[in-house]
């Protein structure tokens, strides 16, 4: 039960930053548009299905409570700073979305402006609250007793890079798979830079990780083989969503694919290469598990909403497939609410 605990726990990061990501992204290429109808245009691609996308969240955060309470009463309190500044970000992106969406085709500057920023500062929290991995929290009595800005420092700084980089790749990944003409084509160069800056941070994070408290173990020849195996995936993905962002590259959807299997086959290497660590320097999965009667209990609750939100997400994103059809392919229709099926 608790290899299959953690397991959901994982599932929920990886959905969050598949599905969350390519919309924060698109909140942060927001900022670098200056076409207006542009960003109209690119803001209806987050309005369709950016609740169904945070719900991995929300159970993310659940399910950790839940499964491993005392990882997740030492993680919180280290990272209650960039979390308390997420939340608030997700809030601002909530609101404005749906209030700017609620006034197209009529311009909404400040209210694009405000979850373009949002989206940003989402990432970089994110970012930051991710590197208390790699942190060696101070821990008394199972309590976590340091600094309430123990989340930042260097590496904290390097990963808020990563992680908001990665997200704007994914984002304009996202724009080329479902837009068309002008906006296609700058997606698919603007995708191809934020991809390889991504890149670079990316392994700059692996390469600076074994200075950290939480050193990668690759010492076993099985963890070796499974993080090498794992890394080349990811490698492969990154590279193939760079050759295919290209706007000459017809295949649209596989920039998106490339680099969702880059990020999934990135965090399961280290996942390969830290198991069983939780938190550093020596919380274990074992040592922080719930008793087997409360997993059991709470297996069945949490699991009962995986299919749900599961379905939601698929529904949300297949009832708007297809080509995104701009005003001036389709006159007289609002951004975004017609689709080419």
């Amino acid at each position: 039960m608790t290899i299959i605990w953690f397991g959901l726990i994982l599932m929920c990061l990886l959905f969050y930053v598949a599905l969350d990501g390519y919309d924060l992204g698109i909140g942060i290429a927001i900022l670098l548009e200056r076409d207006s109808r542009r960003r109209s245009q690119m803001r209806e691609l987050v309005t369709v299905a950016w609740d169904g996308n945070e719900s991995w969240l929300v159970l993310l955060g659940v399910a950790l409570w839940a499964g491993f309470p005392l990882a997740f009463g030492t993680i919180l309190p280290h990272a209650y700073l960039p979390l308390i500044v997420m939340l608030f970000a997700l809030i601002v992106r909530g609101v404005t979305v749906e209030v700017a969406s609620q006034r197209s085709p009529a311009p909404a500057p400040g209210w694009e402006k405000a979850f373009a920023v949002a989206s940003l500062i989402a990432a970089l929290a994110q970012g930051v609250a991710a590197s208390t991995l790699a942190a060696r929290l101070a821990v008394t009595g199972g309590a976590y007793n340091g600094s309430a800005f123990g989340a930042l420092s260097w590496y904290s700084v390097l990963t808020a890079l990563a992680v908001a980089c990665g997200y704007l790749a994914l984002g304009y990944a996202y724009i080329k798979w479902k837009a068309t003409g002008e906006p296609r084509a700058t997606a698919g160069r603007r995708g191809a830079v934020a991809a390889l800056v991504a890149a670079v941070l990316a392994a700059t994070c692996l390469g600076a990780v074994n200075a950290t408290a939480a050193p990668l173990n690759l010492d076993d020849p099985t963890r070796l083989v499974g993080f090498a195996g794992l890394m080349a995936f990811a490698i492969a993905g990154a590279g193939m969503a760079m050759v295919t962002l290209r706007p000459a590259s017809r295949l649209d959807a596989l920039p998106t694919s490339g680099l969702v299997t880059a990020a999934v086959a990135t965090v399961l290497a280290v996942v390969v290469a830290r198991y069983p660590v939780l938190v550093p320097p020596g919380l274990t999965i074992g040592d922080a598990v719930s008793p087997g009667s409360t997993m059991e209990f709470l297996a069945v609750g949490v699991g009962l909403n995986v299919p749900l939100i599961l379905t939601w997400n698929w529904y949300s994103h297949y009832a708007f497939r297809g080509k995104q059809v701009s005003p001036p392919e389709r006159p007289g229709i609002p951004l975004g609410a017609a689709n080419d099926h």
